[in-house]
């Protein structure tokens, strides 16, 4: 079991800030988004390349980046600064 966290406005979005789920092996970060995508629209706009940044295990992870059992992957917005 992996724990899902989103933030900020994602979290508005999706009406989730947490969700457990199950995996039944090591998947990357592309095929958690798909997986996700999967859900419905509203998931797969919010969690596509442009709108999420991800973590695992509080460390800024890439499209290639392995998940495993027991992991954090948090979603998040793209933080802008001035």
């Amino acid at each position: 079991m992996i724990t899902l966290l989103f933030f900020g406005r994602l979290r508005e979005l999706l009406d989730c800030q947490r969700l457990p789920l199950e995996i039944t092996s090591a998947v990357d970060v592309a095929s958690l988004r798909q997986q996700l995508a999967d859900k419905g629209p509203h998931w797969q706009e919010f969690l596509s390349l442009q709108h999420a940044l991800v973590a695992v295990n509080q460390t800024m992870a890439q499209e290639q980046t392995m998940i495993n059992d027991g992991d954090e992957v948090a979603f998040f917005p793209p933080v802008t600064g001035g």
